[in-house]
């Protein structure tokens, strides 16, 4: 949100809310209170900015959004990324990416394999995002957690001399890398076939291994097994013991928290400092949610 939209929107009440750390949990605090479907108040936001900063992920239960509202409050944090795969954008509403297992008439309505493996989302893109704010619509009986996992931690953590080590590293990040991956890694879901045009929108980039939080400064790891596929001037052998090697310390259980989705939770969290994994619902259980994700600054 920019200065100018903050003070604009000074005059607007201020909403009574409650910010509460989750409980035993190395990151992520609740929202409880806030109807994030109101216009914030200056005061308001600058509140929920503060708490996302300090906690990485915040939890807004009992949202009732339309798809425009969804929009609206993601706008407020920053502009709006459109995902490649455009065959599962909202109809009339392209800001927002579903993430479903249903299939209507023969055809999938979302993307049914969404953080299947550990990520931050739109790495692969320059700048990489800010955030993604990920609304329920429809929940599994069973099944369907999210996990999310400090970075910041995780390299904070890691021995001396290997943060030495990561100095001035940089690693490449590709979308289309797990498309080469055999089938049965994505365990029957057939992954859409990408058009020369959607290929060219995701052509891969180059991020620092270690990168400094835009607006806290704070040192955290930046790779991830999605789309983290080697390490720039590296021999291949190196790069990939160094990758394992952080990608095994990077989701240690200290550092985890995992939510179990409950009807109507907003979620927004902080792709420059978590990654997250979806830990996967059984196919005879529905599961639908609708995503936004927040343009960035270029990871340094």
């Amino acid at each position: 949100m920019s200065a100018s939209a903050a003070v604009a929107q000074q005059e607007i009440s201020l909403q009574s809310f409650d910010i509460r750390p989750l409980a035993g949990a190395p990151l992520g605090a609740e929202v409880l209170g806030i109807d994030v479907g109101r216009p914030l108040s200056g005061g308001d936001f600058d509140r929920l900015h503060q708490a996302y900063l300090d906690y990485g992920l915040l939890i807004f239960r009992d949202q009732h959004l339309t798809p425009a509202q969804h929009i609206a409050f993601s706008r407020l944090w920053g502009d709006l990324l459109v995902h490649v795969l455009h065959q599962f954008q909202l109809p009339g509403h392209p800001e927002i990416f579903v993430i479903s297992n249903i299939v209507e008439n023969g055809r999938p309505v979302g993307l049914a394999d969404a953080g299947k493996f550990w990520h931050s989302d739109l790495s692969y893109v320059s700048p990489p995002s800010l955030g993604a704010i990920l609304y329920a619509q429809e929940l599994p009986q069973e099944g369907g957690d999210t996990l999310f996992a400090s970075q910041q931690q995780a390299y904070d953590t890691l021995p001396g001399v290997l943060q030495r080590r990561l100095e001035g590293l940089r690693a490449v990040h590709s979308y289309t890398s797990r498309y080469a991956e055999e089938p049965e890694v994505f365990k029957g879901v057939v992954r859409p076939v990408l058009s020369e045009a959607q290929l060219a929108k995701v052509e891969s980039v180059v991020h620092p291994v270690v990168r400094h939080h835009p607006e806290t400064g704070r040192k955290g790891l930046f790779v991830n097994a999605n789309f983290t596929t080697h390490i720039v001037d590296l021999p291949d052998e190196e790069s990939r013991q160094l990758l394992d090697e952080l990608f095994e310390h990077s989701v240690r259980p200290e550092f985890i928290y995992r939510h179990r989705w409950q009807e109507n939770d907003l979620l927004f969290w902080d792709n420059r400092s978590l990654i997250h994994l979806a830990t996967g619902t059984p196919k005879q259980f529905r599961r639908r949610l609708h995503r936004t994700t927040i343009a960035g600054e270029a990871a340094v």
